[in-house]
């Protein structure tokens, strides 16, 4: 699947230095000879370099991810695929709004989830009836799609689609050749009636259709339709162009190499190499020589780090206050676009079909924040290209002696990512402080450090991979923009006003209002919360683990209701957790209607995100 380019490029004619004229250059992949040195592996590692269209994708460094749909007007995040279409009703869909409020925000592309898993579609589409045609929203005749792509042309945007694998609608689901042909003619519609789209993505959401069995994707058709109808086009995270980081908080790797021996999955080899390797997508080493080392091959296969703007991924009304502040967001964007990554932000259109003003407030907030800080660069001729090897340093002069807070540089990844550690010196006072000090470049790196007013920087290459080819650099201010907020209450009634009536040993870790601690069982279980008072209450809150993908983290649960402790009323049907592997956010279930005069809630946990009997639960509490 993967096509291996070697070709020929004088460096001299990139601007490059002597004595590395004619050297090969592969890319997107290498695979290493047999017997390979890990001298000749690194050498090779070096020379490799991205595809125009990942380069291009690398350089726009903020994405908007709109997710809007079925599960906006459910006030869900994981719809169940038997949602009636008439429920769709956006009062005043504007996707003018959304490019203007991105763009303005500095944003260079949005994607919009043209299905999600609940298999309602966003667009007219002939394979199924599950879409805006059956819906009132414009008597059936809206393109929620279109609207969007003419916008983004408008404003000079460009433009993605998220297309979930997974459809918990389509009948034919779990019949894998079936639904593998009628997912090709969705993504075929999408790729073939909307102009240009510039990024494709997929997760690898997969489970079992109504015949029991566990759907299989056809990666390999999925890939080459892509190839065939959008071939500038990136494939994300289920793809080889574009890697996930392996969470979503917004948190990338200090140490990111592009070029990775992660095998792609949709590569039917890739669970046994990457098992081989001792490694998966949320690894901390991907590209190190010791994983080199024990490695046959390599992918330049940049990370994106997604992450929502609320807690939720689709808008609830709920969570209009509990938008990411603005020091959030700040710290996102140095853990992201300054480490070697591209920032994915989902900003979720409300029920009128309109970026909520809270979001669209903060947006502008963050865009002023990064105008403040990278408009003015303190350093006199910054994009000097300079070709370095290990233990080079190059001195950079200031146009005045202001404080800075931030130190950037950037290498020319055209020419492969090579820098392994680097250190930053500042002259002040007649001689040299170190201020911060880095692994891994790439396309940009970031090292926020405290103010310091200096006469000249130096910059000095520790270790690298042959000759590094620095592009850019520059010292900048970042105003303050306060502290972080602890994370807000989970309950609203105090922990100490609640009490464990019934439950295995330990359970009282659940209400002592501390997230680090937790309980942990096995098995049939049931935890009764005692509310000392009949009160009436309209939800709950799980509190899972800080880590995404903690085995234990409850997935499906059963909650109910009683007034007396005897008699038991069920508050919730099929109880899951919905994306909840990897979005660790306290998740807050509202039931569909009020409890009148409850004394006790009782929360039973059925399976964990493996498919286990093996809990773990951090905090419960109670919403009135």
């Amino acid at each position: 699947m993967i096509q291996k380019i070697g070709y020929l490029i004088l460096l001299l004619a990139l601007g490059g230095g002597c004595g590395q004229a004619n050297r090969e250059y592969y890319v997107k992949h290498v695979r290493f000879p047999e017997g390979a040195s890990l001298e000749e592996k690194i050498d090779m590692a070096a020379r490799l370099v991205p595809s125009p269209s990942q380069k291009a994708w690398q350089q726009l460094e903020l994405t908007a991810f709109l997710h809007f749909g079925m599960n906006t007007f459910t006030d869900r995040e994981w719809g169940d695929g038997k949602e009636d279409p008439a429920w769709f009703a956006p009062t005043g869909l504007d996707a003018e709004q959304w490019v203007r409020t991105l763009k303005e925000s500095g944003f260079k592309m949005v994607i919009l989830t043209a299905k999600h898993h609940d298999g309602f579609c966003l667009w007219p589409t002939k394979t199924t009836t599950h879409s805006v045609t059956s819906s009132p929203w414009k008597n059936g005749k809206g393109d929620v799609v279109r609207e969007l792509r003419e916008a983004c042309d408008k404003h000079g945007m460009k433009f993605g689609v998220y297309l979930s694998p997974w459809d918990r609608n389509a009948p034919c689901y779990g019949d894998s050749p079936r639904y593998n042909e009628l997912f090709v003619e969705q993504l075929t519609e999408l790729l073939t009636n909307y102009g240009e789209i510039h990024e494709v993505w997929f997760d690898g959401a997969c489970a079992e259709g109504p015949n029991g069995k566990k759907q299989e994707y056809d990666w390999q058709t999925f890939y080459e339709t892509i190839q065939r109808l959008q071939p500038r086009a990136v494939m994300a995270i289920m793809g080889d162009d574009v890697r996930w980081v392996g969470n979503e908080r917004g948190l990338g790797r200090e140490t990111e190499w592009s070029a990775t021996v992660l095998t792609p999955g949709i590569y039917a080899r890739a669970e046994a190499q990457n098992s081989a390797l001792g490694i998966n997508q949320q690894s901390q080493d991907l590209g190190s020589r010791d994983i080199i080392a024990k490695a046959d091959e390599l992918f330049w296969y940049p990370s994106e780090v997604d992450v929502s703007i609320r807690p939720g991924w689709f808008y609830h009304a709920e969570e209009d206050d509990r938008v990411k502040s603005l020091p959030e967001l700040a710290d996102i964007y140095f853990q992201s676009v300054g480490y070697n990554s591209a920032l994915l932000l989902n900003v979720p259109p409300d029920r009128r079909g309109r970026i909520h003003e809270n979001d669209s407030a903060r947006l502008r907030e963050f865009a002023r924040y990064l105008q403040a800080t990278f408009s003015r660069n303190h350093i006199a001729r910054p994009d000097r290209a300079w070709d370095a090897k290990a233990g080079a340093a190059r001195e950079y002069g200031t146009t005045d002696t202001l404080p800075v807070n931030v130190w950037m540089v950037q290498e020319d990844i055209s020419r492969g990512q090579r820098v392994e550690r680097f250190a930053v010196e500042a002259f002040v006072n007649g001689q040299w402080t170190k201020i911060g000090e880095g692994t891994t470049i790439g396309h940009k790196r970031l090292l926020r450090f405290p103010e310091i007013a200096a006469e000249r920087f130096r910059l000095t290459i520790l270790e690298s991979r042959g000759t590094a080819h620095i592009k850019e650099v520059g010292a900048f201010h970042a105003p303050s923009t306060g502290t972080l907020t602890a994370e807000d209450s989970w309950s609203d009634i105090p922990v100490e006003e609640l009490r464990i009536s019934d439950g295995p040993q330990g359970t009282a870790a659940v209400i002592d209002g501390d997230r680090s601690s937790c309980w942990q069982g096995e098995g049939e279980t049931e935890i009764i919360l005692d509310l000392q008072t009949e009160r009436d209450i309209t939800g709950f809150v799980y509190v899972p683990p800080i880590e995404a993908g903690t085995p234990g983290t409850v997935y499906r649960y059963d909650c109910l209701a009683s007034r007396d402790g005897r008699t038991w009323t069920p508050c919730v049907e099929d109880g899951e957790f919905s994306n909840i592997m990897y979005n660790t956010a306290p998740r807050r279930v509202r039931f569909s209607r009020a409890q009148r005069g409850v004394r006790y809630l009782k929360f039973i946990p059925r399976e964990d995100i493996q498919g286990n009997r093996h809990f773990t639960i951090n905090e419960l509490g109670v919403l009135l």
